[in-house]
């Protein structure tokens, strides 16, 4: 039963309902407090009544804080999402109320942020927020709608298909400066990029993977490997060549065969080989491209190829790591295999 009395020259709303928390609110008119009155014994009657009390009272910046200290430190994008909360929490739309916040003030937020960015970073900040009012909902039990004001703010078309390959010449030129490391200034050597970069091409494995193999994961004898915990929360085991084997093999200690310490040496280090080589635009990562191509050019077939770099659908395989071209085609175009046609 709702009560309305006078408080401090305000109009106070308190209602008191079995199976519901006691429900308080604030007006400074009489009839504005008896048409809310009247509004949520009957949500409550027809039990569609959710309490906002609590989201009245939370601004997105806490919700912002809580999802980035507690909400995903075991994700493996951590690092990347703390960063993207660390720039929204800077903007006035993390002042935003959680019941006051709407779709204009995340569409506001989504032009302040598109000056210098690429299109899908801009769709990642746009995944935060609807991340973030998602957790806020299930895990911080605070009654806000299901959908996202984010969600209703259209995404950004995202092209972000790399069409980089090496040619044989460039590849060597880049084996060849990697191994070609002038130091100055008392900087250490780096005598490893080189059998990164092979290891990268022959076995398809991303940056972590490659650095995160494990002695105890490898075994010479089947010549199997498997690396742990990848990107896509699964193991993978791969096949390992002769020339693979020979690599690993060259770094005896440890527990594992490539213990970069510091990434930032490994990148200072790869920055200066590509340059050398002219060929700044390549990133590591692109090397995962080039090695797909390499084995399919060497008669493997595309869910072979799908095995060892563990993609889950050729789809994915062939539109963002496939890089043949029509010249790749021309052995096989002129010595194509006789087939008898029944």
């Amino acid at each position: 039963m709702a009560t309305i009395r006078k408080h401090f020259g305000k109009w106070q709303v308190m209602i008191r309902r079995k199976g519901y928390p006691h429900v308080s609110k604030t007006f400074t008119e009489k009839s504005l407090a008896s048409t809310w009155a009247k509004q949520t014994e009957l949500d409550m009657e027809r039990e569609t009544y959710n309490d906002v009390t609590l989201a009245s009272r939370t601004t997105l910046r806490e919700v912002l804080l809580k999802y980035r200290d507690e909400g995903i430190t075991h994700l493996k994008s951590a690092r990347t999402i703390t960063s993207k909360i660390n720039i929204i929490l800077k903007d006035r739309i993390a002042d935003y109320g959680l019941t006051q916040l709407r779709s204009k003030h995340a569409w506001e937020f989504k032009k302040r942020i598109s000056e210098g960015r690429k299109p899908k970073t801009i769709n990642m900040y746009i995944d935060t927020l609807n991340s973030a009012w998602k957790y806020a909902r299930t895990n911080l039990s605070i009654a806000v709608p299901a959908e996202a004001p984010a969600s209703l703010v259209a995404k950004e078309r995202v092209h972000n298909e790399r069409e980089v390959d090496l040619t044989t010449a460039e590849y060597e030129r880049l084996l060849k400066e990697a191994n070609n490391q002038p130091t100055k200034y008392g900087q250490w050597p780096f005598p490893i990029l080189e059998d990164l970069i092979k290891f990268a091409v022959l076995t398809c494995a991303r940056y972590s993977e490659i650095t995160n193999l494990k002695r105890s994961n490898t075994d010479f004898d089947k010549k199997l490997a498997t690396f742990k915990d990848t990107k896509n929360g699964t193991d993978r085991t791969i096949p390992l060549s002769d020339e693979v084997i020979a690599i690993l093999k060259k770094y005896p200690f440890g527990d594992k065969f490539f213990p970069i310490k510091n990434r930032d040496r490994f990148k200072m280090y790869w920055y200066r080989a590509r340059k050398r080589a002219d060929l700044s635009y390549l990133k590591f990562h692109d090397l995962r491209s080039v090695g797909i191509t390499f084995h399919i050019l060497n008669g493997m077939q595309l869910h072979e190829v799908a095995l060892l770099s563990g993609h889950k659908t050729l789809a994915v395989l062939h539109r963002r790591y496939l890089r043949l071209k029509p010249t790749d085609l021309l052995e096989k175009v002129n010595n194509p295999k006789i087939v008898k046609i029944r």
